[in-house]
């Protein structure tokens, strides 16, 4: 059923309950100065990576207030993991729920509010002399997985 419902939101009340899961992930480019200040822990406003993974799961919980035709799903686990690769802090975030919907949305919400905390606490580290960000973007950001308890995707 894909008829609209009052308000314009998707009625879901006629599907099962059955296990979701999605995993997304996205990358922040980042300057050599801003990579090192992660790595020492020198950056002021604290700790990047703990701040951000709590930053991700908030945001994870928090979709349906951001994207208002998303339902509110009541979330069972959210992981948030954190790599590198070369100029890029890669971060993928894992989402599962038994519900009616899928959790892609939570799983893509809580990697760009993870990289845009993570791009927050460095931004000074970025900026040039005229406090623009010229090679510092967020980019790839894609769901890798979205599966269902049945099989079917």
């Amino acid at each position: 059923m894909n008829e609209k419902g009052i308000d314009g939101i998707i009625p879901v009340g006629h599907k099962p309950i059955i296990e979701r899961y999605a995993q997304a992930e996205g990358r922040l480019r980042l300057g050599s100065e801003s990579i090192a200040a992660i790595h020492q822990g020198l950056v002021s406003k604290g700790d990047v990576l703990e701040a951000s993974t709590v930053a991700a799961i908030q945001a994870a919980k928090e979709t349906p207030r951001a994207i208002p035709h998303c339902h509110p799903i009541p979330l069972e686990s959210c992981r948030v993991e954190w790599d590198w690769e070369e100029s890029d802090l890669i971060c993928r975030v894992s989402v599962s729920a038994h519900w009616k919907t899928g959790v892609e949305m939570e799983a893509l919400c809580a990697v760009t509010t993870g990289l845009l905390c993570a791009l927050d606490m460095v931004k000074s580290f970025e900026k040039d002399d005229d406090g623009q960000y010229p090679s510092t973007r967020i980019h790839g950001v894609r769901v890798l997985e979205k599966r269902k308890s049945d099989g079917e995707v």
